[in-house]
């Protein structure tokens, strides 16, 4: 790899003066993906941050976080059909005291993420253009979740 294939942009220093949160509280529907960019931006656009770096953490074990594409909708069918494989329902789990689907639930949780940091550049999260966050609910009944935000950064 030669230098000419690596491009960035100048460096921007902001002074981290502003440590904003907020707890999200989300109703899920049972076990699949649920898109929360949209309100994770309004919380960005209601603090005004303008520079700096966005926590989002969902205070669960049997419910997780990630990135993902959000354009072909068969991407996030096909990363459930992975979970369920990795992690099957039916296994004789030990762990079983609150129903069946629990001990796979915090199995999937382990192989994703309780916690996602992302970067705010110019008051946007710096998102790719096929990436959105998303809450991944393991457990097949509905369930009240809350996510704590905490902006780091320039605001105001």
């Amino acid at each position: 790899m030669t230098s000419k294939s690596i491009t960035r942009s100048v460096p921007s220093l902001v002074s981290a003066a502003s440590v904003v949160s907020a707890l999200m509280r989300v109703q899920t529907r049972g076990a699949g993906f649920l898109d929360l960019t949209g309100e994770v931006a309004k919380f960005i656009a209601e603090v005004g941050a303008r520079e700096g770096a966005l926590t989002v953490f969902i205070r669960h074990t049997s419910a997780s976080l990630t990135i993902q594409e959000n354009a072909d909708p068969s991407v996030l069918v096909d990363l459930m059909a992975v979970l369920d494989r990795l992690a099957p329902r039916d296994f004789h789990w030990t762990h079983d005291t609150e129903g069946p689907d629990d001990m796979p639930a915090h199995v999937r949780t382990m192989l994703t993420a309780t916690s996602l940091q992302v970067p705010v550049l110019s008051s946007e999260l710096a998102l790719g253009t096929w990436q959105a966050i998303y809450l991944i609910e393991h457990r097949r009944r509905p369930h009240q979740r809350e996510i704590v935000l905490q902006f780091v950064g320039a605001a105001g």
